[in-house]
């Protein structure tokens, strides 16, 4: 009865689905693994914040590049404010409510905590050595190096960022020399959380935090990383960091485990075709070998065609048909 299975045909369903299933059942568990790492993550990463507030602060230098390990952690720099180029950033959200932050750029001193590989290479690394020289005072203004810049995100303040009502209530920056400490975090880019990439932005808004987009804003080098400083001053708020992309419960760990259902349910509906297709083709054969066959499909009635037989069928006796 089952010797349809040895058929050409058949042999290609089987094959089929000798090899999908294998291949459903392992998508669906490398997606469940992928999930189980972001969960991992997340635990990890709550611990190592408690512990991170309570350690000390770390140079910028000993942190940068930043990696899914370093961003979070506590940085400190020294440097000076540039008061020219204070930006706002637009359409950013806290407990719920829209706002904006304050983000000024802090010219690093290589010398306190700066980009210690920069002091060495000189303009490589956007900072310059020419002019140096065995007098010159430590407080001096890091501008005068050709220092690189550290985008610093100040605090934040609910509001609309075109209404001078709320941008008055942005404090100026401190003048002179400062120490900034905060959590260090990757430059923004295009799809992230309150991203604005569109551009068209009004003069003295920025949409992402990122060295790509302050180069042609500001005439010196930038970093690519950011702070957001702990401490906010005046009616700021000061903005928390966020986790490092690809890892943590965001909405792309949850469509991890969509997919790992997804995979499952292919692997299922698999088994089901073939069980379906396989006892339809049983009951075919079962019946064939009963005598019983399947009714021809009739030919079908041609449009406008009378579907009522001729008068000689209808006048036809029993006899002649006999």
């Amino acid at each position: 009865m089952y010797r349809f299975l040895l058929t050409p045909r058949w042999w290609m369903i089987n094959v089929f689905t000798l090899l999908a299933i294998p291949v459903c059942l392992f998508m669906g568990s490398w997606q469940l693994s992928r999930f189980e790492t972001r969960v991992n993550t997340h635990h990890q990463q709550q611990d190592e914040a408690s512990a991170e507030r309570k350690a000390a602060a770390r140079p910028l230098g000993d942190l940068l590049p930043v990696t899914a390990k370093t961003s979070g952690e506590r940085a400190t720099a020294t440097g000076r404010y540039d008061t020219a180029h204070q930006l706002l950033v637009p359409d950013r959200r806290l407990d719920g409510r829209d706002g904006f932050y304050v983000l000024t750029l802090l010219r690093v001193d290589v010398n306190k905590g700066g980009d210690k590989t920069g002091d060495k290479t000189g303009d490589k690394d956007g900072v310059k050595d020419e002019g140096r020289s065995e007098g010159r005072s430590e407080g001096k203004d890091a501008a005068e190096d050709g220092a690189k810049a550290l985008p610093v995100v100040r605090g934040w303040l609910p509001g609309d960022a075109d209404d001078p009502a709320a941008t008055a209530k942005v404090p100026a920056p401190p003048s002179g020399e400062v120490t900034v400490t905060g959590a260090l975090q990757a430059s923004e880019h295009q799809g992230g959380d309150g991203v604005s990439a569109s551009g068209g932005l009004p003069r003295g808004q920025l949409g992402m935090i990122s060295a790509a987009s302050l180069v042609n804003l500001v005439p010196y080098q930038v970093y690519d990383a950011w702070v957001t400083s702990a401490e906010a001053p005046g009616a700021l708020k000061p903005v928390p960091p966020t986790v490092a992309e690809g890892t943590g419960l965001d909405i792309k760990a949850f469509q991890n485990l969509g997919y790992t259902g997804e995979w499952f349910v292919f692997a299922g509906f698999v088994v089901f075709m073939w069980f379906r297709l396989f006892r339809r083709e049983a009951e075919t054969a079962r019946d064939l070998a009963l005598g019983i066959t399947p009714p021809e499909p009739t030919a079908p009635t041609a449009p406008g065609a009378d579907p009522t037989p001729d008068d000689a069928e209808r006048t036809r006796s029993p006899s002649a048909t006999a």
